[in-house]
């Protein structure tokens, strides 16, 4: 369930009558930034005022008279020059709880009905040089995308790409023919062949 989206789907059909082009107004609603103010707020009213000369607040009790939210939400709230609250009825969101937790692989969530196709190509690490934590951060974050799209009902190509290899390589092995410091290489590996990398970058610069 995205009630954002629901939400923004009564109040086009609310604003629709307003005008051409008015049910776009639908996109200002959005979450509340302050909960005293209710759980989501829209901020229509004003922008359409003054499109069609009109008071902002008639016009928000206009959008309000049309509004089919009542299973939803409380009675809306029209206050300062024409915000339209509104509040989630906790009656409302137990039953969608509840709905939910009767799912527990969907959680209540349909596919979508329009497949669409995902590449998803993250995390590229440079392999001629140590890898760090943002790999480990750009590795997780593209790995939940992919998973995401999937459980959403789309098809994707995925691919956790390693980085241009072929030069890097070179250097370093031009590095360990002409540069190596056996030593550092026995007491570690990775450092020393990382300052052979730089070295021969900086010579190749």
């Amino acid at each position: 369930m995205n009630i954002l989206a629901l939400l923004r789907e009564r109040f086009a059909a609310a604003l629709a009558p307003l005008g051409p082009e008015a049910a776009d107004a639908a996109v200002l609603v959005l979450p509340s930034q302050d909960p005293k103010f209710g759980d989501y707020q829209a901020n229509c009213a004003m922008p359409l005022g003054k499109r069609l000369g009109r008071p902002p607040r008639e016009v928000a009790q206009e959008i309000v008279s049309g509004l089919k939210v009542d299973d939803l939400c409380e009675p809306p709230e029209i206050a300062g020059p024409g915000f339209i609250n509104l509040r989630l009825k906790d009656g409302w969101l137990s039953r969608q709880l509840a709905a939910a937790s009767a799912d527990p692989e969907r959680l209540g969530l349909e596919p979508v009905a329009r497949p669409r196709t995902f590449v998803v190509d993250y995390s590229a690490p440079n392999v001629a040089k140590p890898m760090h934590v943002g790999h480990i951060r750009s590795t997780v974050i593209g790995d939940a995308l992919n998973r995401v799209l999937k459980f959403l009902g789309h098809m994707t190509i995925s691919d956790n790409h390693l980085g241009d290899w072929g030069t890097q390589f070179g250097m370093i092995i031009y590095g360990y023919k002409h540069f190596l410091d056996q030593a550092a290489l026995e007491r570690h590996a990775v450092e020393e062949l990382s300052r052979l990398y730089k070295l021969v970058h900086t010579l190749v610069d």
